[in-house]
């Protein structure tokens, strides 16, 4: 009998150096450069192919087991696994009694394994996770990036190896959820690896979990999936990875074609694996509408993945926590975006505990469910039957805005958020959830601002002059923290708190100078009103960079409050004390300080004062490879 290797439950984290990309990408860390040693419980494997004659090449068979001498080898002492779900992309099995499967055969499919809780399934040499194989006879053809290889006929089985884990069955897991790396070039993949991707090597906390990318991991550009591999490859814990609509072969003819290069380097489109008590599913929310149609996609789950989903779902209790990621959103605060997010809620209904997290439209949202939204009624939706998380972007407004006093940039997203990657906490029964802002502590969930009359006339102005192709001299730039008495005088003068971690169940308060807190108002609270759409609904303190760079604001966020400035303040400065508690109990405090002028010229000399003490670029995006960042030019950034 084999021996098995004792694994520790503690790993060293670190971010290691990339020496590839040191050639070519801005090196800003001075920390990120000490190699970590393997996570806890991972060990490097493969899936094991037998290319012998297939007894049926009909059915497509094999055995789940137990690699206890972590060869990737179904050797002769080692057992099958029984009780294991088996899926080639529709039908789904469970393993017998001795980890044996059978399936259909289909002509173009990616056979999988859901991990257990309780087992680990291996890793390649950059962490991510091996649960799967490609069948595809004849290959993908010629495609730019190389899609699959001709797999040949139906091999004589596929073995999956798997070793057991502790970690990976305790109920307390910490589940990363990185989405939109988005790297248009080498000079964005070395701001992903200083940034956000730096921040998760450097953690500790989900070595059983492993970290998800979910989707538009880079830009188009398929030949940068190998540097993507090399940042991630520094996590402390497997690395799955959903597909978005830039993670596509654009020259496939058809969808079904479209994430072969995805599948060959990554693993299936979708697909299942337990950690603790959560069942995790990723789907495939884009629908590629063929090579005629250049980059051109719909928003939609096709029919197979929710038959495969209602399949998988079987071999799941109605009472567990579920976690389905799909990188378009099924919904956001706007409008729905999956097409046919009706028939979805139809299949997940039975499921309770279920929640949605999505990326691509680089906001930071958190929906609970019974909210209820006029753009959701209008598509079909009453009343939001599961909480919906958008998890921000690593990449934040597509690595745009100028740079910041570190060399990264601001990428302040549309909605007032920042570049960051969001984290589900699970602890028995009960689900949390976190977004980390990069290079930021977990406290760092508050962005102040003041929004006068004076600066919603100076935001019109400066969003003409992005519309116009930033055509002739730019308006002068204006603070956000300077107020004129006559603004106040005249009202609707806000002190605007964009909550990171806000639902419409927060609780935002608002002290001036020390006195007794009044409660903000949250600008889209989700009682089924319309959307709440305008400057006067607009954080001005990332507005106002972004105005002044990329242009990108969208005029509205689910995690904004803002309470009235007292009109009789005396002239000079003035503080804001805002207490911010979420839904969980957690407290956050921030303060800002603000003056108070006597006129408009005051206004843009106290303003200049200010904004060099900022350290804002006051006119134009620095340039970095060209005058604006290509993600600028994406649909769902022209959409936001």
């Amino acid at each position: 009998m084999h021996a098995r290797r004792i694994h520790p439950r503690t790993a060293v984290a670190g971010l290691g150096a990339c020496a590839a990309l040191s050639l070519f990408a801005p090196l800003l860390s001075p920390t990120a450069a000490v190699a970590s040693e393997a996570p806890a419980e991972l060990y490097r494997g493969h899936v094991q192919v037998d290319r012998g004659q297939a007894a049926d090449p009909e059915q497509f068979t094999g055995q789940v087991f137990d690699d206890v001498n972590e060869n990737s080898k179904l050797d002769g002492d080692e057992r099958g696994i029984p009780g294991v779900a088996v899926s080639n992309g529709v039908d789904v099995v469970q393993t017998d009694g001795a980890g044996r499967y059978s399936l259909p055969v289909r002509e173009n499919m990616t056979v999988s394994v859901t991990q257990p809780a309780g087992w680990q399934v291996p890793v390649d040499e950059d962490k991510v996770a091996q649960f799967s194989y490609n069948h595809l006879p004849e290959g993908s053809g010629d495609l730019k990036y190389g899609g699959i290889e001709p797999t040949g006929p139906t091999p004589k089985a596929v073995n999956f190896p798997m070793i057991e884990s502790q970690a990976s069955a305790e109920s307390e897991q910490n589940c990363p959820i990185a989405s939109d790396t988005q790297t248009y070039d080498r000079t964005e993949v070395g701001y992903a690896r200083d940034g956000a991707v730096g921040d998760l090597a450097d953690r500790d906390d989900y070595g059983a979990c492993g970290v998800l990318l979910l989707g538009d991991n880079v830009g188009d550009d398929l030949s940068l999936n190998d540097e993507l591999r090399d940042i991630y490859s520094q996590m402390n814990g497997p690395v799955r990875v959903a597909p978005g609509n830039h993670d596509q072969d654009y020259d496939a003819v058809d969808d079904s074609h479209a994430l072969d290069t995805f599948r060959d380097q990554f693993g299936p489109a979708h697909f299942s694996y337990d950690v603790g008590k959560t069942h995790f599913v990723v789907l495939d929310s884009i629908e590629y509408e063929g090579r005629a149609n250049q980059k051109k996609y719909k928003e939609k789950i096709t029919e197979e993945q929710l038959t495969w989903l209602e399949n998988d779902l079987k071999n799941v209790p109605k009472n567990a926590h579920v976690v389905i990621a799909t990188h378009a959103p099924i919904l956001t605060h706007r409008e729905v975006v999956v097409d046919n997010a009706e028939d979805f809620y139809d299949v997940i209904a039975d499921y309770p505990n279920t929640v949605t997290v999505g990326g691509h439209t680089h906001t930071q949202e958190n929906l609970v469910a019974g909210e209820r939204r006029e753009e959701w009624t209008d598509a079909g939706i009453d009343e939001l039957s599961h909480t919906q998380i958008v998890a921000g972007a690593v990449s934040g407004d597509w690595y745009s805005g100028g740079l910041n006093a570190d060399g990264l940039p601001y990428a302040f997203t549309s909605d007032a958020s920042e570049p960051g990657v969001l984290t589900l906490e699970f602890d028995g029964a009960a689900r949390s959830e976190r977004y980390t802002v990069r290079n930021e502590s977990d406290d760092h969930q508050l962005l102040l601002g003041v929004n006068s009359p004076q600066w919603r006339d100076w935001a019109q102005k400066a969003q003409e002059w992005q519309d116009a192709d930033k055509t002739g001299p730019a308006p002068e730039p204006i603070s956000e923290r300077v107020v004129t008495r006559k603004d106040l005088e005249r009202g609707d003068t806000w002190l605007t708190s964009s909550f990171l971690a806000g639902t419409s169940d927060a609780r935002v308060e608002v002290s001036f100078d020390g006195k007794r807190p009044d409660q903000a108002e949250h600008t889209q609270p989700g009682r089924g009103e319309e959307l709440a759409e305008g400057w006067e609904y607009t954080d001005p303190y990332t507005a106002s960079q972004n105005l002044r760079t990329s242009g990108s604001v969208g005029q509205s966020s689910s995690h904004l409050w803002r309470a009235e400035i007292p009109s009789d303040l005396d002239l000079g400065t003035h503080t804001a004390e805002v207490t911010a508690t979420d839904r969980y109990g957690r407290e956050f405090t921030q303060t800002v300080r603000f003056t108070v002028v006597e006129d408009e010229a005051q206004a843009s000399s106290e303003s200049q004062k200010l904004l060099r003490g900022d350290g804002f670029d006051l006119h134009q995006e620095k340039k970095v490879t060209g005058d604006d960042r290509r993600g600028l030019d994406s649909e769902e950034a022209r959409s936001s």
